[in-house]
């Protein structure tokens, strides 16, 4: 009887200790999991829809997809390929990471900075290289030699 008492007793603890560490775990795995989710919903509401909300998505089964958001709905959201245009729901519960292909605000600040100075420096050549051109008057007088550059038309 003790062996069959004892048998059932360690049996009965090693059950309960292996559990144990998905009991503690499971509160703060749901709240990470909820904080991450959040996060998720936010960043893709801010991204929004359309080919320019290019964005690479990795799930907790390590499936990946890439590709830009077609739908944002309160529970999930929509990704299509790229490529080939297949759309995947996907659960913002799913997602173990995420990252966005699109450039920043101050990027896109730079380079609307840059083509303006690049048009200005043009206007500004262009202009300069006017005001060095040999005045035309367009016909030719007589004994007064025609400017290099220009074309006199006698009458």
């Amino acid at each position: 009887m003790k062996k069959y008492f004892s048998l059932l007793l360690s049996v009965l603890i090693l059950h309960v200790f292996s559990y144990a560490p998905l009991a503690s775990e499971t509160p703060k795995e749901k709240a990470r999991k909820a904080l991450l989710a959040a996060q998720v919903k936010a960043a893709i509401a801010e991204l929004g829809t359309g080919e320019s909300s290019r964005i690479s998505v990795v799930l907790d089964d390590k499936s990946k997809y890439n590709g830009y958001v077609t739908e944002i709905a309160g529970d999930h959201f929509v990704v299509a390929d790229a490529k080939t245009g297949a759309t995947a729901p996907i659960s913002y519960s799913e997602v173990k990471g995420i990252k966005g292909h699109n450039l920043s605000t101050g990027t896109k600040i730079g380079i609307g900075v840059a083509i303006a100075a690049a048009i200005g420096i043009t206007i500004a050549v262009l202009a300069g290289r006017n005001k060095n051109a040999p005045q035309c008057t367009g016909t030719a007088q007589v004994g007064v030699p025609c400017p290099a550059g220009c074309v006199c038309i006698a009458q």
